[in-house]
């Protein structure tokens, strides 16, 4: 099927000397994407580190600099939010975006928890639920189911039993990053739109596309709106037509050094990678068709790497938009 979405990931990165710079760098990257017809900008997580911590600060400045383009986490891992409180800022910012908020989340414990444990938890570490029954607590909240036992008119003040400002719509744009079979069924059962990882559990296959092509399949098979169900393909995307002769060779080369991962799986929990697709958009397009999983869908959120500089990622979204998407069938708001 012709692509209809196209979508890029960012993991806004910054030099810890100096934050601002790396923060409007990746603001002016969501303004480049709408000038060029980007359908979705999407923000990764990252704590603890030297990238965006807090993405939906990020996107409320974006939503007040672009007016069309949707605007994305992928993803969000709930192990560090309170699902309240982010119900609360989701909504906030879906309203002053005018509905144009798509949140990805995933489950787990969070990264080294054992590590930060003592400053995200103190208190209730051993009982924190980092499963599934933290999404669905987001979601119902997200929803509009009640918060509290208490609204009505108390003194000078008006309570209201559900998260506030409520927004009738986002709960239709809640995503889910899976990364195994379980979890794509899961997300289905529960009505959510499914972002497909680029890392994934070797569980039925070794085969990366035949991985992803499962997750896909089994989300859809669980979704009541089964083959219309909502799914954005999420893989490191780099079209070299507009690059200098410099910039081609270190593409090259830093997916060289990457794709060795990506032959077997990983570590004991048997992760699988996806492989980088660098090179002239032309070669990029044919790749990507023969992809069993990209056959399957028409929305896309191309990855950024992670350690490229500004005018690397303007020159790859222009020719993302400009030659990539239209080889795909996209066209800008189609």
């Amino acid at each position: 099927m012709p692509l209809r979405r196209l979508g890029f990931l960012t993991i806004g990165l910054f030099d810890d000397a100096d934050p601002r710079a790396g923060h409007e760098s990746t603001l002016s990257l969501i303004e480049l994407g709408e000038r060029l017809g980007f359908d979705s900008a999407w923000v990764r997580h990252r704590h603890l580190q030297f990238g965006i911590s807090s993405p939906v600060a990020v996107l409320a400045a974006a939503s007040q600099r672009t007016r069309r383009i949707e605007l994305g986490t992928a993803v969000t891992p709930l192990g560090w939010e309170n699902p309240l409180r982010l119900a609360e800022d989701l909504a906030t910012v879906d309203v002053l975006a005018g509905g144009r908020l798509n949140p990805g989340v995933s489950v787990g414990p969070p990264m080294h928890y054992d590590r930060v444990r003592d400053a995200l938890y103190p208190d209730t570490g051993g009982a924190e639920d980092f499963g599934h029954e933290r999404v669905r607590r987001l979601l119902d909240l997200v929803r509009g189911e009640p918060a509290a036992d208490v609204e009505g008119v108390e003194g000078f003040e008006t309570f209201s039993r559900r998260v506030q400002p409520h927004s009738p719509g986002l709960i239709d744009r809640m995503w889910y990053g899976a990364g195994s079979l379980r979890s794509a069924r899961w997300a289905g059962e529960h009505r959510m739109n499914l972002l497909t990882s680029s890392v994934v559990k070797a569980e039925e296959s070794t085969d990366f596309d035949a991985i992803q092509l499962s997750h896909i399949r089994a989300f859809r098979t669980g979704h009541p709106d089964g083959a219309a169900a909502r799914v954005s393909q999420g893989l490191v995307v780099v079209p070299s037509d507009g690059a200098t002769a410099e910039q081609r060779a270190r593409y090259a080369a830093y997916a060289a050094q990457r794709t060795p991962r990506t032959a077997a799986p990983q570590g004991p929990a048997r992760m699988m990678f996806a492989r980088d697709l660098v090179g002239p958009s032309e070669r990029i397009a044919e790749e990507l068709t023969a992809l069993a999983s990209f056959r399957e869908v028409d929305e896309v959120a191309f990855a950024l790497p992670f350690a490229f500089g500004h005018d690397d990622y303007v020159q790859i979204l222009t020719d993302m938009a400009n030659r990539l998407g239209p080889l795909l069938g996209w066209r800008p708001g189609s």
